[in-house]
């Protein structure tokens, strides 16, 4: 059991690694690696390092070389009469070094390095899994600082990896921004709650590099800043953290820099494409903050997280132990959760489109980690863990079996409701059967 936990990592990421080569590197299934947002994000790196063209003139010529009616998107928008990227470069530079490796085999085997060929796709599924290790590697440490035991570290990285649409994320759609800000939001956290341990310069420009890369890769996760009072502990150790970054003005004026360094990346490449350094590339999207549905992100049929991901229902038992053990975190989580699903649910598409459950929960997995290990903490009684443990299970098995409904249409991407729901609710006999829900599949 103890090298069981010891290559806890490495037996996630390997069983990982096998179900997306099965399912992704064969015949033409390669072609969907990259799809949906996900051509947007990755085609900074072909447009900046191979044909040298922020406003993407290669993109009708290479859908004609790739042709793939599933996955066709156009991810350009016309801005004062220019074309740019509607969308944000923060996931195409965390990509960058796979796209290099690709990039550099094509190369040197003759292959053809045009960005878009099998290889450069595959490294980009690479990516995805790279960074599901990182986001678990730092969850692992920040499970040790809270000082669960090894069996339960490893427990609950199965159930984080497998119980979650974290899994779908990293193996089938991993070119979306999410497997990445999952990383990096873990990392993020962990280096937060050191900061909080002991207040140091060096942790403080860290965390400005990372907030700079999570609001690069998607904006609005910018948020995560608000998590700071529930990760430092208590109203003392977060008074502490907020007076060194007073008491050391320079460094704080210096990460400040280092911070908009980074997120100016986004407002050069803006100059670069249209003359300003400033657009609205989403135009009439937007948050409608008079109108948020925060019922239907959590419960409904047409993508309700706790729906399809039921393994975050049973998670929120952790914030009965959270409230017993420190009433300054309880509220602070709280609060940090209350404002999460507002912002989240107040998005003009609060199903955020073709999805797998609510997608967007993705990066604050560490968070839901957190109140499992709080949940089970919560627990004394030897039969109530064995109980807690088998939901937990049951629960994996509920993600598994709807992953699949969702890759085989089963499940629709944007258009279930309570009778397409229960026609094939955990019906694992109809799996190779024909689909009840066939009548969702005419966009097709």
């Amino acid at each position: 059991m103890k090298l069981f936990n010891k290559l806890i990592l490495f037996i996630i990421v390997s069983i990982v690694l096998l179900c997306s080569s099965n399912i992704q590197w064969s015949k033409n299934n390669w072609k969907s690696i990259i799809g949906a947002d996900g051509k947007g994000y990755y085609a900074y790196l072909p447009a900046t390092f191979i044909y040298h063209d922020l406003n993407f003139s290669f993109f009708d010529s290479i859908e004609k070389k790739y042709p793939n009616p599933n996955t066709y998107y156009d991810y350009r928008i016309n801005q004062n009469g220019k074309v740019a990227d509607k969308y944000f470069s923060g996931t195409a530079l965390a990509m960058m070094p796979f796209f290099f490796m690709a990039h550099s085999i094509s190369k040197a085997f003759g292959l053809d390095a045009d960005g878009y060929s099998k290889i450069y796709f595959i490294f980009i599924n690479l990516s995805g899994i790279f960074y599901l290790f990182i986001g678990l590697f730092y969850l692992k440490k920040i499970f040790i600082q809270y000082k669960a035991s090894d069996g339960l570290i490893s427990f609950l990285l199965i159930a984080i990896t497998f119980g979650t649409n974290l899994f779908y994320y990293s193996v089938k759609e991993p070119s979306m921004s999410h497997v990445y800000s999952f990383a990096f939001i873990t990392l993020f956290i962990y280096s937060l709650h050191n900061y909080f341990i002991l207040p140091g310069k060096r942790t403080v420009f860290v965390l400005a590099v990372l907030l700079g890369i999570i609001v690069l890769i998607r904006p609005v996760n910018g948020i995560v800043i608000l998590i700071a009072p529930f990760i430092a502990g208590d109203k003392n150790k977060f008074s502490v953290g907020l007076q060194f970054l007073k008491q050391q003005l320079i460094t704080t004026v210096g990460a400040s820099f280092l911070f908009l360094a980074i997120i100016s990346i986004q407002l050069v490449i803006y100059k670069i494409q249209t003359g300003s350094f400033w657009i609205d590339s989403y135009g009439s999207e937007k948050f409608n903050w008079l109108d948020p549905h925060p019922i239907d992100f959590l419960i409904s049929y047409k993508k309700g997280f706790f729906l399809y991901t039921p393994l975050a229902m049973i998670a929120l038992l952790g914030l009965v132990q959270l409230f017993k053990k420190s009433k300054f975190q309880f509220y602070s989580l709280l609060t940090f959760l209350t404002i999460l699903l507002y912002v989240l649910s107040s998005w003009w598409n609060w199903w955020y489109g073709g999805s797998f459950s609510s997608r967007v929960c993705v990066e604050y997995y560490a968070i839901l980690g957190l109140l499992l290990y709080y949940t089970y903490d919560f627990l004394r009684a030897k039969w109530s863990k064995i109980i807690f443990s088998s939901a937990i299970i049951l629960l994996i098995a509920v993600c598994q079996i709807q992953t699949y409904q969702y890759r085989y249409y089963f499940i629709h991407w944007e258009k279930m409701d309570k009778e397409h729901y229960w026609n094939v609710f955990l019906r694992i006999d109809l799996l190779n059967k024909q689909n009840p829900n066939a009548d969702l599949l005419n966009e097709l």
